[in-house]
């Protein structure tokens, strides 16, 4: 499902991986899933921190029930 922007601006901070700059929306498992996916792949390119990557995971995997 398609996050529209005015759902995605209805979101709190909790409701992403990443709350202080508002990315990696998670409101839902299918969301959570991706936000993993695009994370590794920004990890992989360089632009994103190994502990922002951990944290954006550790979000996910509570939402998906991983954890």
């Amino acid at each position: 499902m398609e996050l529209s922007t005015e759902a995605r601006n209805a979101l709190t901070d909790s409701a992403f991986g990443l709350p202080h700059k508002r990315a990696y929306p998670m409101p839902d498992a299918s969301h959570a899933r991706n936000a993993k996916a695009r994370a590794a792949e920004e990890f992989n390119r360089g632009n994103l921190s190994s502990a922002e990557k951990a944290q954006i995971d550790r979000k996910a995997d509570v939402i998906i029930g991983a954890a």
